[in-house]
Formats: structure tokens, C-alpha cells, sequence
């Protein structure tokens, strides 16, 4: 079972009643929403730009719409043919926890243990509201409160690559599950917004020190029938804290939008 590391000696925390504590008496008070906040001061500075509020509420809006379910249903097929029972798993920069939930609840009989941390404290808040059994931490994914050699697998869904942590704490031959966008994903979005829209950029598909174990492509036109829908795809990108205001208003009340979603589902093994 997975368990969080103090940040400050790096000793193992244990529930007690409403905080954490370690062996040397550190203590973390777990808030009201089930979180516990595991983020020292001096890596404030590493905070994302764009987990804001806004960019969270739009994501776990627009998710909760299942337009990103046949994802979501690769990525659980994908945990569920690599790991074994009572398999332990790092989200990793885990956002509202749509993926990783969907995986607990779908996993369930399996007896999977799944912890999850974001440098957002709105995440992490709105990873509450999913009601699962994960648990919650506010931590930065390039130092996160987990012991050296301790999990069977890591998530990496859109977050950002932290490969020293990845290695540290995956045991040896454990899984690394990451999504990334392919080079027509999202075009017909960026094609209402810019006047020269670009495709995305081929990722390296090789990671030192794991090899690539499956890569299976998920591809389909999404069809959106809302401004609400349209509106929160938009906001829960990068792309609208890069885009002008001129640009973002081209989207004033578009009801309709067709655009290609395209996401590689990679497996990863650490050798």
C-alpha cells in the first residue's frame, strides 16, 4: 500500500484522526474536502501557470460530459492488462482525477491502491468532489511524498514529465501510463481560433531507462452542439492563456464545432 513520505525528513506519514504525522512528529492537518497538503514553501515557485480555477472547472466541466470517454477506456484497458491485483499507482500531476477515478471504480474488484498529487489546490478540491477512494495530495510532480521504489505504476495524462521522479519511485519493471496529444489533435478548435493554425509537434517517443512496452492511438471527431461545451474545451487548454483576446472572441457564441481528438496511449516498463 502506498503511503505519503513527510517532506520534510522523508519519513513515512500515518493517519492519525484529521492529520499526518511521521516518526518525528511532523504533522499535516488533512482538510475538510480529504486532501492533505504535503507542499513546502520554497516550491511554490513551481505552480503551473494555467491551474487556475477557471482552467480546472472548465476540464472537470467538460469531462464529466464523456467527451474524452473512449481515452478514458483505452487507458483502463490498459491498466488492467499490464498491472497485477493489489497493484499501487502514482497519478502524477492528476488534475481533477477523471482518469484515475475512472480507473478506481472500474478496477475496484482488483483491489488497486491509488494515490494522487497536484501542485494545484483547485485540483486537487475538484479530485474530491469525484468521491473515490484515492488518495489526495497537494505536491509537486519533481518532488513527489512518496518512498524510493514503492509503486507498481505512475499516470502521466497531460501533466508534465518528471522523469527523475518516475524512475525513483516506480519499483523495478513497474509501468509508466502516459497520454500525449498527436499532431491533429484539437485542429478544428485552433482552426476557428487562429488564422494560421499549427499542427502539435511529434513527441520522442524513447524514455531512458524504460522501453516501450505498447503505443495504441486513439483518434476520432468530436462533436460539439454548445457554446458551454465549446467554451470549456477551450479553457481547459493551454491555448487560451497563449491566445489573445481578439483571438478568444472568435468563440463568442459558437454553438457548433467538429474537430479531430487525437491521443496516443503509451505503456512504459522500467527496466
Amino acid at each position: 500500500m502506498l503511503k505519503f513520505s513527510c517532506p520534510v525528513c522523508g519519513n513515512f506519514l500515518y493517519q492519525d484522526d484529521k492529520t499526518y504525522k511521521c516518526e518525528r512528529n511532523h504533522c499535516f492537518d488533512i482538510a475538510k474536502q480529504g486532501y492533505v497538503n504535503l507542499l513546502q514553501s520554497q516550491q511554490s515557485h513551481l505552480k503551473r501557470h494555467g491551474d487556475d480555477k477557471l482552467m480546472i472547472k472548465a476540464r472537470y466541466d467538460f469531462l464529466n460530459g464523456g467527451y474524452y470517454a473512449p481515452l478514458m477506456k483505452t487507458l483502463c484497458n490498459a491498466v488492467d492488462s499490464y498491472l497485477p491485483d493489489k497493484a499501487s499507482i502514482i497519478d502524477a500531476g492528476c488534475g481533477d482525477c477523471y482518469y484515475s477515478s475512472s480507473i478506481s471504480d472500474r478496477l475496484s474488484g482488483r483491489n488497486f491502491d491509488i494515490a494522487a498529487v497536484d501542485i494545484s489546490k483547485d485540483a486537487v478540491i475538484f479530485a474530491a468532489k469525484r468521491k473515490s477512494s484515492i488518495k489526495l495530495a497537494i505536491a509537486s510532480v519533481f518532488s513527489m511524498p512518496f518512498a524510493d521504489s514503492g509503486a507498481d505504476a505512475v499516470l502521466n495524462i497531460f501533466s508534465p514529465f518528471a522523469l527523475d521522479e518516475y524512475r525513483r519511485t516506480l519499483k523495478q519493471g513497474g509501468f509508466l501510463f502516459r497520454v500525449i496529444p498527436l499532431e491533429n489533435h484539437l485542429f478544428g478548435l485552433k482552426e476557428k481560433v487562429y488564422d494560421k493554425p499549427y499542427k502539435n509537434p511529434a513527441e520522442e517517443l524513447n524514455i531512458n531507462g524504460f522501453k516501450l512496452a505498447e503505443k495504441s492511438d486513439v483518434k476520432y471527431t468530436l462533436e460539439l452542439n454548445d457554446s458551454e461545451s465549446i467554451d470549456n474545451l477551450f479553457k481547459m487548454t493551454p491555448y487560451y492563456y497563449k491566445t489573445s483576446k481578439k483571438d478568444q472572441e472568435k468563440l463568442n457564441g459558437l454553438e457548433h464545432l467538429q474537430t479531430p481528438v487525437e491521443f496516443s496511449v503509451l505503456v512504459y516498463q522500467k527496466y
